[in-house]
């Protein structure tokens, strides 16, 4: 079983996460606050462009998909999103104080992305890749299938 994670919600959420943000010696901006707030509404994992649109309308001018890449991958580097590879669409990190592998479990039916947590599982694929020969590895797990909803 892996270790405890401190999962933040809504206004803490967002606290964390700038807190993480700055500690990796960025800027929390406006923009930045604003497509870290649209990701943590989504329900399912978002792309740049859903994100785009949605920032966007609140906004009530054009936001360039390029530039919310931007922001999610230094979101990503900093811990705060996890992205979904297969899905190319993003998810908020509840605990963007922890620094720990994700494993999603993605539905192939509705597209819901669920993410584990198991430091142990992570620990053996990286030593696997190290022994392997491979440096700077960064497990990206993901289980396709149907969730219990869909079942």
């Amino acid at each position: 079983m892996g270790a405890q994670h401190t999962l933040h919600h809504g206004a803490p959420l967002t606290k964390a996460a700038q807190t993480a943000f700055e500690a990796s010696g960025e800027q929390w901006t406006v923009m930045r606050a604003l497509v870290f707030d649209t990701l943590s509404g989504f329900a399912k994992p978002a792309s740049a462009y859903d994100i785009a649109e949605s920032v966007s309308a609140s906004q009530g001018r054009r936001i360039a998909a390029n530039s919310v890449y931007r922001i999610l991958d230094l979101f990503v580097a900093a811990n705060l999103a996890r992205k979904v590879e297969s899905a190319n669409a993003y998810v908020v990190n509840g605990h963007p104080d922890c620094i720990h592998d994700c494993i999603f479990l993605v539905c192939d039916t509705c597209g819901q992305a669920t993410h584990l947590d198991d430091d142990a599982l992570s620990a053996r694929v990286r030593s696997a890749a190290t022994d392997a020969g491979f440096s700077q590895v960064r497990p990206v797990i993901e289980v396709r299938g149907k969730c219990a909803d869909c079942d």
